[in-house]
């Protein structure tokens, strides 16, 4: 984590109304570059509603959510929506608790890498194919596969080859929503293991939504404990999780060490 450079995004007052339900209230924070942040939570914490309002997949109620563009911070709610579909193309990249919604299931893997190089203006054939060979390989996954459908892939190996598709323009900000949800134990390990890798060798900053207390202690710098719909507790995750301040982080961590 670059701790001196400037923030890459800032969210200020996020909130979001379903109607009178309250999805998330009054957010603030900021992350910069290389910076990984979890957001945690128990169900309904307004977590995930989080994540969609700041990787604009939802409209704000109120509040702004500002990124870095061209050296200087831009309120997202005034630049085009070609803008925001070139930002979620390229400089962002967004991975689903199920790949089969970040994914297209049908096409071959290395169709789906290459389908987001093209996005940015790739068209040498070759170029994109060993491309996507490449990463095929980064994320463990055999570059013997690159013509398999992801609907032949286990559940790992899709998520596997979901972070690839997303990684592979380089983003500068990383969305996840539980990544390793629904997997078996020892396929998470391994997936955090390769997350945990290519988020440092590639310098990239993430907002990781997690119930999993140690996904968030073994991935982020930063937490943000998030119950109904607010954030109730911030700060290092090393200090958050060894010595919560409020009752409702003690009870979440008491909880993880009595499983």
């Amino acid at each position: 984590m670059q701790g001196d450079e400037a923030p890459l995004l800032v969210a200020e007052g996020v909130t979001k109304y379903y109607g009178e339900r309250l999805g998330c209230r009054d957010v603030s924070f900021e992350i910069h570059p290389g910076e990984v942040i979890a957001v945690v939570g128990e169900s309904g914490s307004g977590k995930s509603t989080l994540l969609s309002l700041l990787s604009q997949r939802l409209e704000l109620s109120s509040g702004r959510v500002l990124y870095r563009l061209d050296g200087r911070l831009r309120d997202l709610s005034e630049s085009t929506e070609a803008e925001r579909r070139r930002l979620q193309r390229t400089d962002w990249g967004f991975v689903h608790q199920d790949p089969r919604e970040g994914l297209r299931m049908n096409v071959s893997a290395g169709a789906n890498v290459g389908e987001r190089l093209m996005a940015t203006g790739w068209r040498h054939y070759g170029r994109i194919r060993s491309t996507a060979s490449d990463w095929l390989s980064r994320v463990e996954i055999d570059a013997d596969r690159i013509d398999d459908a992801p609907k032949s892939f286990s559940g790992g190996m899709r998520q596997r080859l979901q972070i690839a598709k997303n990684l592979v323009t380089h983003p500068r900000l990383v969305f996840m929503d539980e990544p390793t949800g629904g997997l078996d134990v020892s396929v998470q390990a391994r997936l955090l293991d390769l997350i945990r890798a290519l988020v440092a060798d590639l310098g990239l900053a993430a907002i990781i939504v997690t119930h999993d207390l140690a996904v968030a202690r073994l991935l982020s710098h930063r937490i943000l404990v998030m119950k109904d719909g607010e954030v109730i507790e911030t700060g290092l995750t090393d200090r958050v999780l060894d010595d919560p301040a409020r009752a409702y982080t003690q009870l979440l961590v008491s909880s993880v060490l009595a499983a």
